[in-house]
């Protein structure tokens, strides 16, 4: 989601120490088990493909120029200072970044890390033969130069206020920076064998992908910020959340990282476990194609919106755990734009303007127009029961103002996959579907809703176009002066909340459970596991 995309033999000693006892669970020192209740990934490269378990096993293993701290602030990791036009890192006229980057810093094969890799990396992501999940910012770099082994200057065809993260930073489905002496001989890196175990610079690597079980670390002896306290992570593949669930009760499982609303109650109800609750970055989310020809008319959209009781859908699912608005920016962001006017429940209206878009009540209460029937493809993912209770609450409500709705569910690989590979959300071929994007640390939204990022190009998956949002979205990304982009983002929001490409279902609050012998745990919002050194059990 962006919104929305991720060692030694001699510590085995270490796994096979007696347990401490902690509630009714059992701890083996040092060895930390998570999981997310996501299941499986296609691949452990994030160029390849965005979702959260692999965002999470990525920040704590691959290489980022700029990670965030527990207060959702950027600080430089490959880098010795974040570049800004104050520091002289950005060209007084905004079109000129150059990077700084830490010497003596080695992959965790042991190999040195180098301006070459930034610039092999940066040719990686523009190169059209690889399948990557966007290239919105980069397609602005003209020209690319590296004075030394520790310098790279990006040339770009106007400022580009969103340069951090999606040059290399942690947070957000962003492409890490690639080991060029590992990938530099392949035409493309799509297939490749580095796929399935990649080589990074982070706290831990990746000892070994075990498909549909579980994803090794081990700590990263080469890393220069030092060796981690923990000695082993076993990130567990579980694909379903009631599953996941147990396994906290058992003790299998000892960290669950952004339990959505809906699990809060079961996750406070384990007294051998703590559950920290905050509001997320997050924003669950209804989506149109919106040239599909059902949906394409803005009526049926609007109609659909005031049909769905959002709020009820909150207190029944996620007993309340969930902020429901309009925005799709979290209240939390100090950029969220205010005041945005939220379209309460109201069937009555949804009825109206069905009506006025020609769709009749036809047989079983169903609507028809032009002898087609009001029956929307309605893909969504398996994995977690509650999806199951949001989706049939919808059909109900949908179904009172005669719209009916076919759903189809998919395991999370297939229905993220990338639209090269037959990807369900980025092939577009439904007319409506659920899932959560991920909020960015900063106002720029094009990534989602501008004109080019139409998949295969991006992930405006809504297939959304508005010349004038496209205006403000560029406008956005000309200036560097925060207040005047805050300002932007809240006339964007406006214009997509009137359009209704998307319905917000709900802001939810999330949640960490893990067991009580763990420490020195801060997640921040954005990148949870970018601060994984210091962490222990």
């Amino acid at each position: 989601m962006k919104k929305i995309s991720p060692l030694a033999v001699a510590i085995v000693s270490v796994l096979l120490c007696s347990c401490t006892k902690a509630g009714t669970s059992s701890v083996t020192p040092h060895y930390l088990t998570v999981a997310d209740g996501s299941g499986d990934v296609p691949t452990l490269n994030p160029h390849l493909f965005t979702e959260l378990t692999l965002g999470f096993i990525s920040q704590m293993t691959q290489a980022y120029l700029v990670k965030y701290d527990e207060r959702n602030r950027p600080y430089p990791e490959l880098l010795t200072v974040i570049p800004t036009q104050t520091n002289g890192g950005i060209s007084k006229d905004g079109d000129t970044i150059t990077w700084h980057l830490r010497r003596g810093v080695r992959w965790s094969d042991g190999a040195p890390f180098t301006a070459d890799d930034v610039v092999f990396s940066t040719k990686a992501v523009l190169n059209p033969n690889n399948n990557e999940v966007g290239r919105d910012g980069w397609n602005l770099i003209t020209k690319i130069d590296e004075p030394d082994k520790y310098t790279v200057i990006y040339h770009l065809k106007h400022p580009y206020s969103p340069y951090v993260p999606t040059f290399f930073g942690s947070a957000g489905a962003n492409p890490d920076v690639l080991p060029k002496h590992l990938l530099g001989q392949y035409p493309n890196i799509n297939h490749v064998a580095y796929n399935a175990k990649p080589v990074g610079i982070g706290p831990f690597r990746i000892a070994a992908w075990k498909r549909g079980d579980s994803i090794e670390l081990e700590p990263n002896p080469y890393y220069f910020r030092g060796t981690p306290k923990l000695a082993h992570i076993t990130y567990k593949l579980i694909p379903s959340y009631d599953t996941l669930l147990t396994a906290l009760q058992t003790g299998e499982v000892e960290l669950w990282p952004q339990v959505p609303g809906s699990y809060l109650v079961q996750a406070k109800a384990l007294t051998q476990l703590h559950t920290d609750v905050q509001p997320s970055v997050l924003y669950a989310h209804l989506d149109f194609n919106v040239t599909r020809p059902l949906v394409s008319d803005l009526r049926v959209r609007e109609a659909i919106r005031y049909a769905i009781d959002r709020r009820r859908i909150v207190e029944k699912v996620a007993h309340g755990n969930g902020i429901v608005q309009d925005s799709t920016i979290s209240p939390v962001l100090p950029f969220a734009p205010k005041d945005i006017p939220f379209a309460e429940h109201d069937p009555s209206r949804a009825q109206q303007l069905l009506d006025a878009a020609g769709w009749r009540v036809g047989p079983g209460g169903v609507r028809v127009k032009n002898g087609k029937r009001l029956s929307l493809e309605f893909p969504y993912f398996t994995g977690a029961s509650t999806a199951d209770e949001i989706v049939e609450l919808v059909r109900q409500d949908l179904r009172k103002v005669g719209i009916e709705i076919e759903t189809r569910k998919y395991a999370p690989a297939v229905f993220f996959a990338q639209y090269q590979n037959g990807g369900i959300v980025y092939g577009s071929k439904w007319d409506m579907t659920m899932f959560t994007w991920q909020d960015l640390p900063n106002t720029d939204i094009s990534n989602l809703f501008e004109c080019n990022q139409i998949p295969p190009n991006g992930q405006n998956v809504l297939h959304y176009c508005n010349p004038k949002l496209d205006a403000l979205l560029e406008e956005v990304k000309h200036t560097y002066d925060e207040r005047r982009q805050a300002a932007l983002l809240d006339q964007e929001m406006r214009i997509i909340v009137a359009d209704v490409p998307t319905i917000v279902l709900d802001i939810p609050d999330m949640g960490y459970t893990y067991d009580r012998n763990l420490t020195g745990f801060h997640p921040g919002a954005f990148t949870p596991f970018d601060d994984m050194l210091n962490v222990d059990i």
